[in-house]
């Protein structure tokens, strides 16, 4: 070897810019634009949609509330009898059992919140100020015309919509159709997802590990966030650096799934076969990109089905995973209008950056004395750290251009809870 000559360095994951790296907002704006919501759809019962995505807008067929009743315990009586000295009670008005009779000037009816107003009737007082001695009462004073009455389709009059199409359904929602009558909703398939990890140093949970080898945790990280998001499944295992298992596994996963989820191989190591397999039997949109931790993600296609290549590294597996793969999944999904809440802190830490990518650090987040909140890192960044994963409960998000924060800067920071 010629001692002259200069080692070329290559661009690394320890760069902080790399021309060739895309930036994150343009990855995202290629993966919206790629992905196609699932057209299938299920008709499943009210409580089967707890979590599911509208296929169509859910029309109420009746007004809420489907009659004119009342917001309060009281009496019932006509706006012109407010100055009466004192008016006579004639009957009660029960929820579920609604009083028959015409109330005329003069007289008013006990009645029960929820119960129907009667005929003649368009205010209620309620019974704390009323005195009632017998069968006569009289009112405090400040009453005004209409009050506490629920007006007959004042929440939803029939034939409006009450859900719209691609709304993820929450337990108000199913409360809301349940008060429709409606039994059963148009929902979208849920999408089907393949993973699998690869790997010769990764063995499963109860295998024995030789000297270089690791617990294979990204599949167990990927099946909690797949569950929490609530979509159907397939892990296929620990695929060895084998080219042919490799384009066997991508095929078969391909035929069977929506999208294809891989963790490591997407490197650029002698035995990270996972590009060139892709090369061959698929199309990759971009395969690296200029954030931190996370650089080697890949997106891309096998025949029908979407591919997402991620990174080895535990953390890398998650942020990758959350920024990118959940928004694809969720517009796959079929939901619309979903973004991730980002919120502004304050940093007790200092929060060591350069520009040239973007970083998702890890941090706590905690409401202050004073109703603020702030955020503290959780320690060590590094992307194979995944204890700083599981102290943590958002995101700290620094933009490409940031060059850091100092303590008591404003930074923005992503909940944990915001997402799955």
């Amino acid at each position: 070897m010629n001692k002259q000559t200069e080692v070329i360095v290559q661009p690394s994951c320890e760069d902080e810019y790399d021309s060739a790296l895309l930036p994150v907002d343009i990855a995202l704006a290629r993966i919206a634009e790629a992905i196609k919501p699932i057209g299938d759809i299920e008709w499943v019962p009210v409580r089967g949609a707890l979590s599911r995505i509208l296929a169509e807008d859910v029309i109420s067929p009746v007004d809420v509330p489907n009659h004119t009743n009342s917001a309060m315990d009281g009496y019932a009586l006509a706006a012109s009898d407010l100055s009466a000295a004192d008016l006579k009670v004639i009957g009660t008005a029960w929820a579920g059992s609604a009083y028959a009779g015409a109330v005329g000037s003069g007289e008013c009816v006990r009645i029960m919140t929820g119960a129907v107003i009667p005929e003649g009737c368009d205010t209620v007082v309620m019974q704390e100020q009323v005195e009632r001695v017998d069968d006569r009462i009289r009112l405090a004073a400040g009453q005004k015309p209409g009050q506490h009455v629920r007006r007959a389709g004042e929440d939803l009059a029939a034939g409006e919509i009450a859900l719209v199409r691609g709304r993820c359904m929450l337990p108000s929602d199913l409360g809301m159709v349940a008060s429709l009558g409606i039994g059963e909703l148009a929902v979208l398939r849920k999408p089907r997802i393949a993973f699998f990890s690869n790997g010769d140093e990764l063995r499963s949970i109860g295998e024995p590990l030789a000297l270089g080898d690791v617990y294979d945790s990204n599949r167990y990280t990927l099946h909690g966030m797949l569950t929490r998001l609530g979509v159907e499944f397939i892990d296929l295992g620990v695929i060895p650096d084998d080219r042919d298992r490799i384009r066997e596994t991508f095929l078969r996963a391909a035929a069977i799934a929506d999208v294809v989820i891989t963790s490591a191989g997407a490197s650029v190591g002698d035995a990270d076969y996972v590009k060139e397999v892709l090369d061959e039997i698929g199309e990759v949109n971009f395969w690296k990109l200029a954030m931190k931790p996370g650089r080697p993600l890949s997106f891309g296609k096998i025949d029908h089905a979407h591919f997402f290549g991620l990174p080895g590294n535990p953390v890398s597996v998650m942020v990758t995973f959350y920024q990118f793969v959940l928004p694809a999944l969720r517009q796959l999904m079929g939901e619309e209008n979903w973004a991730p809440l980002r919120l502004p802190a304050r940093t007790l830490n200092r929060l060591k950056k350069r520009p040239g990518r973007t970083e998702y650090q890890r941090g706590y987040l905690v409401q202050d004395e004073s109703g603020d909140l702030t955020v503290h890192s959780t320690g060590d960044q590094g992307s194979g750290i995944l204890s700083s994963m599981s102290q943590a409960n958002c995101f700290i998000v620094l933009d490409i251009d940031s060059d850091g924060a100092q303590v008591g800067d404003m930074v923005t920071v992503e909940p944990f809870a915001g997402l799955v």
